[in-house]
């Protein structure tokens, strides 16, 4: 209806009177009736971008797909990057999710950082010894935080430098299988210089990677997954995700022949009389 006392109109659309109102608090004046007598005003705080709440939306939808299509049996995490946002959005989703049958992991679009090792050592963890506490019922394990089925792993061409590394490392640690596109092939990494004058930046190559068997690896090739699956633009528009749709029928497929050791039930307490 109104904006910081502004009346809206065709002419005055919402987008036009939030311009240069970034970050601060506006005066929303909202109504069910084209009159101001039953307006009621309301305080929010702008934000500069929709990316964030874009981003929240997209993932949400794909962990309830997969949720859904499952009956809640596998778990779903999309990583966006790894430096301090992908690990912060690896702890939130994995950790509640842990205890599910099965687990997809998205690297897809993961613009890289240096934590893929951090996150490597929690999805290759194997389950070794079960725990129980005197007056509770669930059983906990060592490691903690054990995912004992199956987990495959989403990737595609824009998943690049240490989103290149994750998946590599995935496969040669044997957590399962790689499903989507080849990734960017990009892990000579960069450091910055001082700024010129200008502005600009100097970006030069500082360090690279290679395998355990002494070989260069993914720089200018990538990843390639075990099954190769591309999104067609029209139906990923239309909100159809086939590389995920893959995924959710590989594990389903796993969880059937998972061999992985499983959280045993607390055994009858032994008899310390005899």
């Amino acid at each position: 209806f109104a904006l910081d006392g502004i009346r809206l109109s065709k002419q005055l659309t919402p987008f036009e009177a939030l311009n240069g109102k970034t970050q601060k608090y506006v005066a929303l004046s909202v109504s069910s009736k084209p009159n101001e007598s039953s307006a009621k005003d309301y305080y929010v705080k702008t934000i500069s971008s929709e990316s964030h709440l874009r981003y929240y939306n997209w993932v949400e939808n794909n962990r309830l797909k997969v949720e859904k299509a499952t009956n809640g049996r596998v778990g779903y995490i999309h990583i966006p990057d790894m430096s301090m946002e992908g690990l912060n959005e690896f702890v939130k989703y994995f950790y509640p999710q842990v205890r599910k049958e099965a687990l997809i992991v998205d690297d897809r679009y993961n613009g890289g950082g240096n934590v893929s090792p951090m996150i490597i050592e929690r999805l290759r963890r194997i389950l070794l010894v079960a725990k129980n506490s005197r007056n509770q019922e669930e059983v906990m394990t060592n490691p903690d935080a054990v995912m004992t089925g199956p987990i495959v792993c989403l990737l595609n061409e824009i998943s690049a430098s240490d989103g290149d590394l994750f998946p590599y490392q995935f496969k040669k640690a044997g957590i399962g299988t790689l499903i989507g596109k080849r990734s960017w092939g990009g892990v000579i990494g960069i450091r910055g210089s001082l700024p010129f004058l200008d502005g600009s930046y100097l970006y030069k190559p500082e360090f690279a990677n290679f395998g355990a068997d002494g070989t260069w690896v993914l720089e200018g090739v990538g990843m390639q997954p075990d099954i190769e699956v591309d999104n067609h633009p029209a139906k990923e528009y239309k909100g159809e995700d086939e590389q995920l749709n893959k995924a959710i029928e590989v594990i389903l497929e796993q969880i059937k022949t998972n061999t992985k050791p499983q959280i045993p039930k607390v055994p009858p307490f032994p008899d310390k009389s005899k």
